[in-house]
């Protein structure tokens, strides 16, 4: 699902304020809150217009799970972050949406920053996902609305999946970090077509605009691998918390830290793969422009003796002073010999570099790979 470009970039308060303060933004618009309650033998979903009523669903079931969209106006996530007991630092990390992807124990919940990845015409904008996660309960914060949890979301309703029915908030956490990090690989599958493409444009006709792509990927490749590195670290701190985290929810973890190594593995193959392109751009245009220069070379080494032969017979000499002084001058057919001495001077010129591959020759080129492959 489409989502809005991030633009909370900046903290909003002066430096100096005092640690977990939360400026207000005036006109700030209200957070869509969706809350869903679940256990083996219950289900309910409710949205709310605002955070007063958030306490209501707490404690109601088993696992309660309420997500967050849009962070401006502080006053409802300091509400939310109250009735769960969520911690001032951490909610200061949530509304300034600047944070690097880390994990960090608040001993009654853990607090967990991901990177949710778009894919924007080409360009990958990532979202901070930061998820609150204690007992019985999972709260999570989004930048603006649209996420990847849908098909989650889905399964809650439909109640077929027992495992997520009758497990805690730490599967719960586990089923919206894999979400997160399986939305990775559709990118990565868009941009190796894109290099595949991009490889046979770099070989067949290399240009400004391959380059242009070419630094578009690489800039993907970079968002990416900035945003979903550090996650090998949060997930394995999670699967240490022994006190929020059942031991039949580490082999999901674990699962989950896998794909991250394979994300991250994809993005490393492809990395080399741009540089590779980099690399084939670069020889393409020396190689083009050698081409040019040698064509100049030929043009120039083929008027090097007609020149001469010109500014020979250009000089000023007076044949009747001695007979020695150009006696060609005087002869009738001069011109037409000359014209066709510098004829075929031209032709054998070009005759003896077309023969040594200056122009081409196919044969000389084919006799040069099949060198070069027997090299091999």
């Amino acid at each position: 699902m489409a989502r809005k470009k991030s633009y909370h970039y900046r903290k909003r308060h002066k430096p100096g304020t005092a640690p977990g303060t939360l400026t207000p933004v005036q006109n700030a618009p209200a957070p869509i809150i969706h809350v869903i309650s679940y256990g083996p033998d219950q289900f309910s979903e409710a949205k709310l217009d605002g955070a007063g009523k958030i306490r209501d669903y707490i404690g109601k079931a088993p696992v309660t799970w309420v997500n967050v969209d849009v962070l401006d106006r502080v006053q409802d996530i300091q509400a939310i972050g109250e009735a769960f007991g969520l911690h001032s630092l951490a909610l200061e990390d949530t509304v300034n949406v600047h944070q690097r992807p880390k994990m960090e124990d608040y001993e009654s919940n853990i607090y967990t920053v991901c990177r949710m990845a778009n894919d924007n015409n080409g360009e990958i904008d990532l979202e901070q996902i930061s998820i609150f996660m204690g007992k019985g309960f999972v709260v999570s914060f989004q930048e603006a609305p649209g996420d990847c949890w849908t098909p989650l979301r889905d399964r809650l309703r439909k109640g077929g999946n027992k495992r997520l029915m009758t497990s805690g908030s730490d599967y719960l956490l586990y089923a919206l970090l894999d979400a997160v990090i399986d939305d990775y690989f559709p990118l990565l599958e868009k941009l190796g077509d894109r290099l595949d493409a991009l490889e046979v444009r770099v070989l067949e006709c290399p240009d400004k605009a391959a380059m242009i792509e070419i630094q578009k990927i690489k800039k993907a490749l970079h968002t990416i691998r900035h945003a979903i590195w550090p996650m090998r670290e949060s997930v394995g701190q999670i699967m240490n918390h022994e006190s929020l985290v059942d031991q039949g929810t580490l082999v999901f973890l674990r699962d989950c830290q896998d794909h991250v190594v394979q994300v991250l593995d994809i993005v490393e193959s492809y990395r080399e793969r741009i540089s590779g392109l980099m690399d084939i751009y670069l020889s393409s245009m020396s190689n083009r422009l050698n081409e040019v220069m040698r064509f100049l070379a030929v043009i120039s080494t083929i008027f090097m003796p007609l020149t001469f032969i010109v500014g020979v017979y250009g000089m000023n000499f007076d044949t009747s002073v001695s007979h020695y002084n150009m006696p060609e001058l005087e002869y009738p057919y001069g011109y037409p010999v000359i014209m066709a001495l510098m004829l075929g001077i031209a032709i054998a010129m070009v005759v003896f570099f077309y023969r040594a591959g200056w122009f081409g020759n196919p044969g000389h080129d084919d006799d040069q790979r099949k060198g070069e492959q027997e090299e091999r």
